[in-house]
């Protein structure tokens, strides 16, 4: 997504920085990543506390395969598809993942 995207995408934060990281991009506010721009898809930030409610959403969580081949767990899960379409959704879900980034320390 190019920076236009992520910005309005994130608007109901206020301003993010993109930093590139892991051949993709890292967002953050106010100091904190609480996304990835990863493969042309956004990734948001989650936590025991938020993960059930992008779980219920049906949004995947991020997973590559580790050195022993068994698949590791990231903490970031896909957009759920609704919020592509209503700025409103989206705040509530990009707002989500800024908790979880505080919550991280």
């Amino acid at each position: 997504m190019d920076r236009d995207g992520i910005e309005e995408m994130f608007q109901a934060l206020g301003p993010v920085t993109i930093r590139r990281m892991f051949g993709g991009k890292g967002i953050y506010h106010q100091g904190r990543i609480l996304a990835l721009d990863f493969r042309d898809e956004i990734l948001l930030k989650a936590d025991s506390v938020s993960a059930p409610d992008f779980e219920a959403a049906g949004c995947r969580q991020w997973t590559y395969e580790g050195k022993k081949g068994t698949p590791v767990k990231m903490p970031y899960w896909s957009v759920p598809e609704a919020a592509f379409d209503d700025p409103d959704e989206m705040a509530i879900w990009v707002r989500r993942a800024y908790e979880a980034a505080l919550r991280a320390g």
